[in-house]
């Protein structure tokens, strides 16, 4: 494809990062309107402690959603997709190092 940038990623890694991103993004939306909820019921005064502690909380559990689609990620695939990419980079290093100038 004509002004393609090549950056070396596999399409499974692609699709792992999009699948995060993805499912980071919802858990982010549902963990807030969740959270917001509750500090409802429990009467908390709306201010900006209480829109802190909304986003912070939803960060984390937005942040916990991505480790956990990585690790599932990982888990399917194995530890040899990462390795057989480094090495594929050694290698290209290697024969770009060698080749004539």
């Amino acid at each position: 494809m004509p002004g393609a940038r090549r950056t070396g990623r596999t399409i499974h890694e692609r699709i792992s990062t999009m699948l995060s991103l993805i499912v980071s993004t919802i858990v982010f939306f549902i963990a807030s309107w969740f959270i917001k909820r509750q500090l409802q019921q429990m009467d908390i005064p709306e201010g900006m402690t209480r829109g802190i502690l909304i986003l912070t909380l939803a960060t984390v559990a937005s942040l916990a959603s991505a480790a956990a689609v990585n690790w599932v990620q990982t888990e399917i695939e194995g530890p040899e997709a990462a390795q057989q990419s480094s090495g594929a980079l050694t290698q290209l290093l290697k024969d770009a190092s060698q080749a004539p100038h």
